[in-house]
């Protein structure tokens, strides 16, 4: 079978984005793990299928690159609103749904895309980590010099500890550069290994970020891939709502593959 795709990058997390409104596609675990390997195939973080939905302007399905569907994901949400206006869906205001409910978005006149996230009702704080839900699960850790953080076997000893192994978790290290800036790098389940950019993470970061200080209502967020910004009301140190995750996503090619 050939398949059309589209390509997109949101601050370098990428996907396979494809078209399948009228529904005829199903692809198997196998498949979409081919699809997404870097060495043999397209070569992306994820996969993600535009469905039509009553009473929604699209539903959004996520795939990780290890085949399995997954829960939000929030540089995917802002790629595939994109996509969605390419294949000829325009609004002013987007409403869709995603696996963990339902989402507006917006592109602005720069282009950028602002996705508002699900409502934040708990933060777990540890000795010396949090764990957040934005949409999908976050283990969050302040560390120095997040630069020279050694992502990747640090952040798989975390995931596969037996408090997190059957489920998993994302994991996210941040650094404060100013009251309302952080750096933060990711390590992401399903992909199992670090990503360029992951905009749960970047949002869980956010109100981490915001979880014991006032005065502001937006975090600026640099990542290895590039910024985002995340906006939000903040209720009291464990509540936040109308959590906005803002930031580019850019059409990088289209192509034809043999499935």
């Amino acid at each position: 079978m050939t398949l059309q795709f589209h390509k997109y990058q949101g601050t370098g997390n990428d996907f396979v984005l494809i078209d399948n409104r009228e529904g005829r596609l199903e692809l198997t675990k196998e498949q979409i793990k081919d699809l997404c390997d870097r060495r043999f195939c397209v070569g992306v973080d994820g996969l993600m299928l535009l469905n039509t939905k009553a009473c929604y302007d699209f539903e959004m399905k996520y795939y990780n690159a290890d085949g399995r569907e997954s829960s939000m994901c929030g540089n995917g949400s802002r790629c595939i609103v994109k996509f969605a206006a390419k294949m000829g869906i325009r609004k002013g205001k987007y409403h869709f749904i995603a696996a963990d409910g339902d989402h507006e978005a917006e592109i602005d006149l720069n282009g950028e895309v602002r996705v508002k996230m699900k409502d934040v009702d708990s933060i777990k704080a540890d000795a010396d980590y949090y764990i957040i839900d934005t949409g999908s699960p976050h283990y969050v850790k302040y560390v120095n010099d997040v630069r020279r953080q050694k992502v990747v076997p640090e952040g798989r000893t975390i995931r596969n500890s037996p408090e997190f192994k059957q489920e998993g978790i994302n994991v996210n290290f941040i650094e404060s550069m100013d009251k309302d800036e952080i750096y933060v790098r990711t390590y992401e389940r399903g992909v199992e290994d670090e990503t360029l950019s992951c905009g749960t993470g970047v949002t869980a970061s956010a109100i981490v970020a915001a979880h014991n200080d006032n005065g502001f209502n937006r975090v600026e967020v640099s990542t290895p891939g590039g910024r985002l910004s995340v906006e939000f009301d903040k209720i009291d140190e464990n509540h936040f709502s109308n959590i906005w995750l803002c930031g580019p996503a850019e059409f990088v090619f289209r192509g034809e593959v043999e499935i």
